[in-house]
């Protein structure tokens, strides 16, 4: 606990000396009368994905107590689809665990994530981050008390005026430092940003995509999470996006999360890493392997990958990125170390070499095992995802990798060790599925794989159904055609979702 709370960056942990899981409802008052703080803001996620607000002036404790208990009345029909406007009305309550100092806030605010309520006071079973609960709880009783974790990586790009001096090299951004970098102070105060509302943040890094354009430097970044709960994984996406965004905003500067850009440039993913942990371990290795637990999950993957794109990929623009030779996944897939893959399982130190010793002469040589750092990441998703049924759903299918009789052996059948859009190797490959090419071919995947999700009562038939309808009014099941009989309509349809 000690080493946790040491060198934390959020305020509301360093003032109340305990982790945001343990905040209760008189650990926020405290903060509140100890900090001055004058504002109180909610915010929660529509149905399009974006955070929504309520601002709240604290006029006097009795209030402030009232809506840090009660929470308060929202209209659930302008912010979800599904939800008819003859009974609308929703309750939004604050999550005490995501507490958050609002760094963006002249006056001092406390910000906080809500659940949503129906009108008996339940959770609403439809909304998304309880959809998100629900799975993690299923996870955890089916696999006999594991515990799902993930991270995501924000992947964006930062559009700022084209500048004469230290020009970039067209696609050769990863890692490019500054002055060759041109927003590297821009990501350095995102993280920042982040890393004190709660974010556990692992790096941030320019990636591959680099050009100029119409006078506009176009600049790739990513920052990279931790694994954590799941649930809180999620949250702390929904945050990140927001304060990039937002900061963006006060720069000057235009981003987007767009899984595409422009022709011939590298599009914008959002890869997901999971790992599986039971009593402080991590369950995807085992002697220095990659575990049967791991290759169940992967199982899992596999089998409803492509049913994935509905909530990982959900606009057209999405299927302009998974295409052959641009680090994108277009077959499902798994291998080690291969970015050619849906899924990767990447380095994961099972190495007994001390490498810092060896890197530094002074240091004395130890053995640690780092074995709590092995991931595997599902790589089709970009930033059109909805996060918390995106996250429902891997959870959903590694939770169904553990229910299959034959996951073992559909992980092997789904291996590959050779780069798949290399030629030559089409024959090693041509057995496997292959993952949607539009919203149409995505919706009838997840319509497919329907009794999977509904199983356990996560998803509701309702909701697979709306959500299958909704990519068919998008209307591409011709799109690549279309494009190929006229080329300026992807960048059209670029366009029209480029703050997806």
């Amino acid at each position: 606990m000690i080493d946790q709370l040491k060198l934390n960056p959020n305020p509301l942990v360093s003032y109340l000396e305990k982790l945001p899981q343990d905040f209760t409802k008189a650990d926020i008052l405290r903060y509140i009368e100890g900090n001055g703080i004058k504002m109180i803001n909610f915010r929660y996620a529509g149905g399009d994905g974006r955070l929504k607000v309520l601002n709240f002036v604290i006029n006097n404790y009795a209030y402030l107590d009232q809506i840090l208990t009660a929470g308060e009345r929202v209209d659930g029909s302008s912010l979800f689809s599904f939800i008819e406007a003859d009974s609308s009305d929703l309750y939004v309550v604050p999550r005490f665990n995501t507490a958050y100092l609002d760094p963006f806030a002249e006056i001092p605010t406390l910000g906080f994530l809500c659940a949503y309520f129906n009108k008996d006071g339940n959770p609403l079973e439809s909304s998304p981050e309880y959809i998100l609960q629900k799975a993690n709880r299923v996870f955890t009783q089916v696999t006999g008390g594991m515990e799902f974790y993930a991270m995501g990586e924000l992947e964006y790009y930062v559009i700022g005026d084209e500048e004469d001096a230290f020009p970039a090299v067209d696609q050769r951004g990863y890692h490019e430092a500054a002055p060759f970098s041109k927003f590297e102070d821009f990501r350095c105060k995102a993280l920042m940003y982040i890393s004190q509302v709660g974010g556990q943040l692992k790096y941030g890094h320019n990636e591959v995509g680099n050009f100029v354009q119409n006078g506009k430097i176009y600049e790739q970044n990513e920052i990279e999470f931790l694994p954590s709960p799941v649930t809180e994984a999620v949250d702390q996406l929904i945050l990140g996006k927001w304060i990039i965004n937002r900061l963006a905003y006060e720069y000057g500067l235009d981003i987007t999360f767009a899984p595409k850009i422009t022709v011939g440039k590298a599009g914008s993913g959002m890869h997901v890493h999971t790992c599986i942990m039971k009593e402080g371990k991590n369950q995807y290795v085992a002697n220095g392997q990659l575990s049967d637990t791991a290759r169940k999950a992967i199982a899992g993957f596999m089998t409803l990958a492509p049913s994935l794109t509905a909530f990982g990929n959900t606009n057209p623009s999405s299927y302009f990125r998974l295409v052959p030779h641009q680090e994108a996944p277009t077959t499902v897939c798994w291998g080690d170390r291969n970015r050619s893959a849906l899924v990767r399982v990447p380095l994961g130190w099972s190495s007994d070499a001390d490498m810092c010793a060896r890197a530094n002469p002074n240091e004395k040589e130890e053995i640690r095992d780092f074995s709590i750092k092995q991931t595997i990441e599902f790589r089709a998703p970009d930033g059109s995802a909805n996060l918390y049924l995106l996250f429902a759903g891997l959870v959903t299918a590694a939770c169904h990798g553990f229910e299959m009789d034959n996951a073992l052996e559909v992980a092997a059948n789904t291996y590959v060790d050779v780069n798949i859009h290399k030629a030559g190797n089409e024959k090693l490959t041509n057995h496997l599925e292959h993952l949607p090419s539009s919203c149409h071919e995505s919706a009838a995947k997840l319509e497919e794989m329907k009794e999977i999700y509904t199983r356990h009562g996560v998803f509701s038939e309702r909701m697979i159904n709306g959500l299958a309808s909704q990519l068919r009014e998008f209307n591409d099941s011709n799109i690549r055609a279309e494009v190929a009989a006229r080329p300026e309509l992807m960048q059209e349809l670029v366009d029209k979702y480029f703050y997806s």
